[in-house]
């Protein structure tokens, strides 16, 4: 069986999902689109990169990661439909969007959540010299963000689907309660949150151009960390808090049922009581460990090869 997948080369999550599938799942390797295949198009925003002719003549995978339904419009359903012509099987990541997706094709769908990689995301015990190379007390409260919160376009509307406007919300309440809070930033496009939070004298730490190693580190250093979106795939910083033991309270999108304490999640009307629980966090992500994470993945794709 050979599979080619569509590597989106936009330096964002899914790209890594390509390079870790090529790398540690020896079962399956990446081909040019030539001769029978199985196509797996994993960033569907740019299927028209494939050639029509190919995915006719081949077996046809989608993932789709998310709806955003504030944003699902006319236009979007018709580019749906367009694409669905061409689809055998779709592949979503979460029960949520699994019940999105259904609504819209009539094509056979499943649930998997994407693997996560505890060679990039690990607890670190030596937190004081994660403060020392940081330059950061001991003493603070560190609530962290590490997702992009601005659309694209102008770099100062808030991206909705992220709840940037909610995640500020939620720190305003902490920074009342807690002594020397101090929110944790990285990635681009955060424009919106730190204008927020210059506004309302809040001290934060940005790191826009993070490397994984780092990302690793300030997630250890995390006392808090949220998630406050309104629509999700994964989102895969639920799966790593869970690995790195980061304490997270996260809104019922994506993944987080899967991974959370019903007590760790919650809604505006209720997240003052939300609690982490990290114990079960690392407990249930253990199962999307690689190479563990990629079983069933080798399964569909032999169901849909065979089929």
């Amino acid at each position: 069986m050979k599979l080619f997948i569509n590597r989106p080369k936009e330096d964002w999550v899914v790209d890594r999902f390509v390079d870790e599938w090529n790398r540690y799942n020896f079962k399956q390797s990446r081909y040019s689109f030539f001769g029978e295949k199985i196509i797996w198009i994993i960033a569907p925003w740019t299927w028209k990169k494939i050639p029509t002719n190919i995915l006719k003549k081949n077996k046809v995978l989608c993932t789709i990661h998310h709806i955003d339904e504030d944003k699902f419009d006319e236009k979007e359903l018709l580019e749906f439909q367009d694409r669905d012509k061409y689809i055998d099987h779709y592949h979503v990541i979460s029960n949520s969007t699994y019940e999105q997706v259904k609504k819209i094709t009539t094509k056979k769908i499943t649930v998997i959540p994407f693997w996560t990689n505890q060679n990039l995301w690990y607890q670190i015990e030596n937190k004081k010299s994660l403060y020392n190379k940081y330059n950061l007390s001991a003493e603070s409260y560190y609530v962290s963000s590490f997702q992009r919160d601005t659309e694209g376009y102008d770099l100062t509307s808030p991206k909705l689907s992220k709840g940037p406007d909610q995640f500020f919300e939620i720190v305003k309440y902490l920074n009342k309660e807690e002594e020397n809070l101090v929110v944790i930033l990285t990635g681009k496009r955060r424009q919106y949150i730190i204008e927020k939070l210059k506004k309302e004298k809040i001290n934060f730490k940005y790191y826009e151009m993070a490397t994984f190693d780092e990302i690793n580190e300030l997630y250890n250093i995390t006392d808090l960390y949220i998630v406050s979106s309104r629509y999700e795939g994964g989102p895969q910083s639920i799966l790593e808090c869970a690995l790195t033991r980061t304490p997270l309270i996260s809104t019922d999108v994506g993944i987080a049922k899967e991974i959370l304490d019903d007590s760790s999640i919650f809604d505006m009307s209720n997240f003052k009581n939300a609690v982490p629980n990290v114990e079960v966090a690392n407990r249930n992500v253990k199962q999307f460990l690689i190479p563990k994470g990629f079983q069933k993945f080798n399964s569909l794709l032999k169901e849909i090869y065979e089929n």
